[in-house]
């Protein structure tokens, strides 16, 4: 008796344990700030690479692993003169993957430190964190 109930607790935590990963696996935005590019992949599938634009000389886009806090259709960033921010997915405090009208610098450093996309690519980006939910969702900022 007390060895199968073992069994089925093991059973049962590798199963939570399989579905975690599964969901943690979900969708992966990898941005490479050396090659000012975002990686969008689904399953373990690349599905978008875009050009992308992070933070110029005198500012600082972090670098490391985060889950979405919050995501906005359109938000106005008070800190920089109510600066719209489209389809903004924040991960990091005040930093978001966003879109912007300043497409020509994309693939160039120019922002304060967010990661600016095209707006098409920053609306598809949002639809899919809200397909899959910001739980399921990982952003990756390295150089």
């Amino acid at each position: 008796m007390k060895n199968r109930f073992l069994l089925a607790l093991a059973t049962a935590a590798m199963l939570v344990a399989g579905s975690a990963g599964a969901k943690a696996a979900s969708l992966v935005a990898k941005v490479d700030v050396s090659t000012q590019t975002m990686t969008v992949s689904k399953h373990g599938q690349v599905i978008h690479k875009w050009r992308v634009s992070t933070a110029r000389a005198g500012y600082v886009t972090p670098r490391g692993a985060w889950r979405p806090t919050r995501l906005h259709k359109m938000w106005y960033s008070r800190k920089y003169d109510m600066s719209p921010m489209p389809y903004a997915v924040f991960y990091h405090g005040g930093y978001a993957i966003h879109g912007t009208g300043a497409v020509k610098r994309l693939g160039t450093p120019a922002s304060h430190g967010c990661v600016r996309l095209d707006t098409a690519n920053a609306a598809k980006f949002y639809s899919l964190v809200k397909q899959v939910g910001p739980g399921n969702t990982r952003i990756i900022v390295s150089n």
